[in-house]
Order: structure tokens, then sequence, then C-alpha cells
């Protein structure tokens, strides 16, 4: 089943409550999405470090009721 856009994007902002989350569709099936996260969190962190903090956010969603999702982090401006 397809996970709906906003259901990833409460999860992220329940694990960074400061984020700045966008999520876009890349393909019209629910499954395929890009995700804009900036979060304070991200400060002093590793690009890697920071996706993992998102994926984890995600709690185990992804290849499941989540196929795929391509990451863009950064901190505030």
């Amino acid at each position: 089943m397809p996970m709906p856009a906003a259901d990833i994007e409460a999860l992220i902002k329940a694990a960074l409550p400061d984020a700045a989350v966008t999520i876009e569709a890349l393909v019209d099936d629910g499954d395929h999405y890009l995700a804009h996260v900036s979060s304070a969190e991200f400060v002093g962190k590793s690009r890697v470090v920071q996706h993992k903090m998102v994926y984890e956010a995600l709690g185990g969603r992804m290849g499941g009721e989540l196929h795929a999702l391509q990451l863009k982090t950064s901190v505030p401006t």
C-alpha cells in the first residue's frame, strides 16, 4: 500500500520537530518521493548521518510502505 506524502512529513517532524519538510512526488504512484529536510539537528553532522536520521524517523517503512525516497538535507540558513 502506498504511503501518503503527509504521513512521511509527519513521521519526519515527529523525530525532528524543528524540521522544515517539503515532499514532492517523483512519480504519481504514491511510492516515489523527494524529500527536502532542513533541521538544526543536522548542524555538524555529515550528509550520511543526516540521511540516516531521516531514514530512522521513518521507522523501517523504507522498502515496505515506502518504496523510494530521494533525500536532500540541509541546515537552516
